[in-house]
């Protein structure tokens, strides 16, 4: 599948010597993988480092009794720092990436990707910011978790998803997944939220009433 020259959508090729680019477009392999689909599992051992041209990977964990924490997305433009982390220890993946839309995968392999580390400053600059970012991220889903009011959180997340629309297209399932609880406490909280006029609920979605509402609510703490 061609795409061109991808080496100009990352931060951290985007700045590498010709030479280098060149080099990287001749070994890097490019998949089309649909949405719905999973990009990587528990069963996988990573042997090359993912770049997302396009669309968005949901990355989440799920427990042995089948609850499931959004951990972080991947977005256009980025490298996916668990396939890196787990490439580096030459460990399976303790996550499952899935295909939130149509996504198109740039792959670096592993060969390529340790020698680029070692000789080109701004590659190691892009591997090591991205893997700040996402620790930051990390955290503040633990912090949240752990110690974050849920009304709170979900009036947050249902602001997030709906952008600038009024509308969030997402079963009470997906919600809990997105926020690490149980299906019941987010039906719980929505029907409380409904009550006081700050969204109107249907099958599969959630309409906005209030986001003025939402978002006193959301910022409260």
């Amino acid at each position: 599948m061609a795409i061109g020259d991808w080496t100009e959508r990352f931060t951290g090729t985007r700045g590498l010597p010709r030479r280098v680019r060149d080099r990287l477009l001749q070994i890097a392999h490019v998949r089309r993988v649909c949405r719905g689909e999973q990009v990587f599992g528990p069963a996988n051992v990573p042997d090359s480092l993912l770049f997302l041209h396009d669309g968005t990977i949901r990355v989440l964990q799920r427990s042995e009794s089948g609850r499931e924490i959004v951990l972080y997305r991947v977005e256009a433009g980025e490298s996916c720092v668990l396939t890196t982390a787990c490439m580096l220890a030459e460990e399976a993946y303790n996550a499952e990436g899935i295909a939130e839309t149509d996504v198109t995968i740039v792959s670096l392999p592993k060969l390529a990707f340790d020698q680029l580390v070692a000789e080109e400053p701004e590659f190691r600059a892009f591997v090591f910011a991205a893997y700040s970012r996402r620790l930051i991220d990390l955290l503040r889903v633990v912090d949240d978790v752990a110690f974050g009011r849920m009304d709170m959180r979900l009036a947050e997340r249902l602001l997030a998803m709906a952008g600038d629309g009024a509308e969030v297209q997402a079963t009470h399932q997906q919600l809990a997944a997105e926020l690490g609880t149980a299906r019941e406490v987010v039906s719980r909280i929505l029907n409380d939220f409904h009550k006081r006029g700050l969204i109107e609920p249907a099958r599969g979605r959630i309409r906005i009433a209030d986001a003025g509402g939402l978002r006193r609510l959301a910022e409260s703490g």
